[in-house]
């Protein structure tokens, strides 16, 4: 009769014991896998223009979209720095390793959620230009990264003027014509000489979150 107590004890404890450790082990699995979904890359089918959108669209003649990088199509900083618009412990989408004022410099780089996505779709509707106030050593690396044929045209820091101790971009360097030409960017100072020519302005403390409205849709009626 002890025996068989001590025999139904020892079960009890081994059952214990052993349920413990697997719910340990599915924690542990739970977890990596929610990160696994978290960080994993979203893809999407695109489909080509129909035959009556490629026509209208060869009818009129295109507008130029200019394309701002930093806090518009990805966010960036570079090693010992962190900033509140990245969640800690978010990898990034590349990391690039240039040379400034020759100091090696590594950043890391974070896409703006669906950015090739929208590049992908826009590029049909719009010529597409990149004009950041950022160095070119930079800006070259990370627009080859974004996609170095759609994003042909490039514009860098030269080209902006430096006012008041900041730079702004005058639309006239990328066309003559700026009825042509709308500007997509997150700071209302680098556009200030062209207010009228902004099509959405980007929020960057809402760089991590998928916007409600694509911002793709809201450029379809320019």
């Amino acid at each position: 009769m002890l025996k068989t107590r001590h025999g139904l004890l020892g079960i009890h404890t081994f059952v214990g014991v052993t349920s413990r450790i697997w719910g340990f082990i599915l924690y542990i699995l739970r977890k990596h896998l929610r990160t696994i979904i978290q960080y994993q890359t979203v893809r999407y089918d695109t489909l080509p223009l129909s035959p009556v959108s490629r026509n209208r669209l060869d009818a009129v003649k295109r507008k130029i979209l200019v394309l701002d990088l930093d806090e518009t199509l990805i966010h960036s900083h570079h090693d010992g720095v962190v900033r509140p618009k990245v969640r800690p412990g978010t990898p990034p989408d590349f990391i690039l390793k240039v040379e400034i004022d020759q100091h090696p410099v590594r950043f890391l780089v974070h896409k703006r959620p669906h950015v090739d996505f929208f590049l992908e779709v826009v590029s049909q509707w719009y010529e597409l230009v990149v004009f950041t106030a950022s160095m070119e050593i930079y800006g070259s690396a990370v627009s080859d990264k974004l996609d170095r044929d759609i994003l042909k045209r490039r514009y860098y820091r030269q080209h902006c003027t430096l006012d008041l101790g900041s730079y702004f971009k005058d639309l006239s360097v990328v066309h003559n014509d700026l009825s042509s030409v709308v500007i997509l960017d997150n700071s209302p100072r680098a556009y200030r000489i062209h207010p009228e020519h902004v099509g959405v302005r980007l929020l960057s403390n809402h760089f991590l979150f998928v916007q409600t409205k694509p911002v793709h849709q809201n450029l379809a009626a320019y």
